[in-house]
């Protein structure tokens, strides 16, 4: 095995980056920033506590009324009912750094966002990101850094949005692997209730 330890390194490596590349960073939103946030319906949102532990969580909505564009230099990301765990906010808390990656499905590229973020527990836009009725209790607020769009090729090389190349079937149900991986009380069918998309949809908006 053959170890990179430096920078120099990796450049050598690597190579240096394209001059569009390099120049592509910004630090406020642009118009097609907002386009693309307003039609997208996820993000992965990472984060760091201060000893440098990370954690990478899912957030999801109807395009539209998912991400908030509070200005061009600031944004907000709703809170959903999940499990409970807040291992992002509780990173927040120790470390305001945050990225996020913007996707749109059927789009090779994404957008990334860098910023410093803070918790909101109210409002007055809270009243546009409610989906079913359903007010979010808190908000991530960005303060962009730094953003840009990605290219396609990760996203092309994986197939990811080529329904021909999908195999949700490859792997037992959720509920069969949760009952693998953890000591859990409830039986394999009790779970199988649990985790059936009719009975999941209810619990989107609610705990």
């Amino acid at each position: 095995m053959s170890e990179i330890t430096s920078a120099a390194e990796l450049r050598e490596l690597l190579g240096e980056p394209l001059p569009r590349a390099v120049a592509k960073e910004r630090v406020a939103l642009h118009d097609r920033d907002l386009d693309w946030i307003a039609a997208s319906p996820f993000l992965i949102m990472a984060t760091g506590d201060e000893e440098g532990n990370l954690d990478a969580s899912p957030k999801g909505d109807p395009a539209g009324s998912f991400a908030h564009v509070i200005d061009r230099r600031t944004l907000a990301i709703p809170e959903r009912p999940g499990n409970r765990r807040a291992d992002g906010y509780l990173n927040i808390l120790r470390n305001p750094h945050v990225g996020l990656l913007f996707l749109i499905p059927g789009r090779g590229e994404s957008l990334r966002v860098n910023g410093r973020a803070r918790l909101v527990r109210d409002a007055p836009y809270f009243d546009l990101m409610t989906v079913k009725g359903h007010r979010p209790i808190l908000a991530v607020e960005v303060a962009v850094e730094q953003i840009f769009f990605h290219c396609a090729k990760a996203l092309m090389r994986s197939h990811l949005w080529q329904p021909e190349t999908w195999q949700p079937d490859v792997l037992p149900s959720h509920a069969r692997i949760t009952k693998d991986v953890m000591r859990t009380p409830e039986s394999l069918a009790e779970l199988e209730s649990y985790y059936a998309p009719e009975a999941y949809a209810r619990k989107l908006y609610q705990d």
